[in-house]
């Protein structure tokens, strides 16, 4: 691996070993190929080391998600959909992995997690944010389909309905709120520590038994026929012209 993913093994505080995975990349942890290829990198070592607790850390920004910049230069030279086909199907893959591992995942978050790296939040099984953590869908402005599973994964987690009003009016929730949905299970100003702490409290075995109950051979299916039908709708609307003029707009406003 190179400095986008870093990953080191760190003792608990009840002894337990932890895999730390620690996302560095340029660009606020955008989800570019590279990221998005060392990521699944470190879930197979993470596999192979038999440690059956994990912690996914990200910088001042947890990941600000897809890069809008790559889409754009993408969409300019008519090949959005086969850089899309490079991200999203990636992601969306490693979402299913860190359901359906027998790992305990906890997560940490500061700043922003926001398109589809909320996914990775909604994939932990645990997570801590510090007070300034915020997760906003912005789907809407781009004019890209969701994907990262806040169509295939969130209503399982706070409901279709909470989980649609969200996505169609873009709010930004902050880590308070996220809490109060049971996606974040502290507020923290260490949020890497207070994650440790949490899965230093649990007992693994427990853990790992309500998972794959709750996580049972049919709500697999179901996230996993979700994910790719995200999949095919953001493919089908990364292409369009009206795509291309917000992502313009939204460059120029924020360049």
């Amino acid at each position: 691996m190179t400095a986008l993913v870093a990953c080191d093994k760190v003792d608990l505080q009840n002894g337990e070993p932890c895999y730390r995975i620690a996302l560095s990349a340029p660009r606020a942890n955008a989800l570019e190929p590279g990221l998005l290829t060392e990521l699944h990198e470190a879930l197979d070592a993470l596999e192979q080391s038999g440690i059956q607790k994990a912690l996914i850390i990200g910088g001042r920004n947890f990941s600000t998600g897809g890069d809008v910049g790559r889409f754009f230069e993408a969409a300019q030279a008519r090949r959005a959909e086969n850089y899309a086909d490079v991200v999203v199907p990636v992601l969306q893959d490693l979402i299913m992995r860190m359901i359906e591992m027998p790992v305990v995942f906890a997560s940490a978050a500061r700043g922003a997690a926001t398109g589809g790296a909320a996914g990775i939040l909604f994939a932990s099984d645990l997570a801590a944010a510090a007070s300034d953590a915020f997760v906003q869908p912005y789907y809407g402005v781009m004019g890209f389909a969701p994907d990262g599973g806040w169509t295939a994964l969130l209503p399982e987690l706070i409901g279709a309905g909470p989980a649609q009003s969200w996505l169609m009016a873009n709010h930004r929730l902050g880590a308070l709120e996220l809490q109060r949905l049971g996606l974040v299970q502290a507020v923290d100003a260490a949020p890497e520590t207070r994650a440790l702490e949490l899965l230093s409290s649990i007992e693994t075995a427990s853990a790992l038994a309500a998972k794959s109950m709750i996580w049972n051979g049919a709500r697999l299916a179901q996230v996993r026929t979700g994910l790719d039908a995200e999949t095919a709708a953001f493919r089908k609307l990364i292409g369009r012209q009206e795509t291309l003029s917000r992502m313009t707009e939204f460059l120029h406003s924020n360049g």
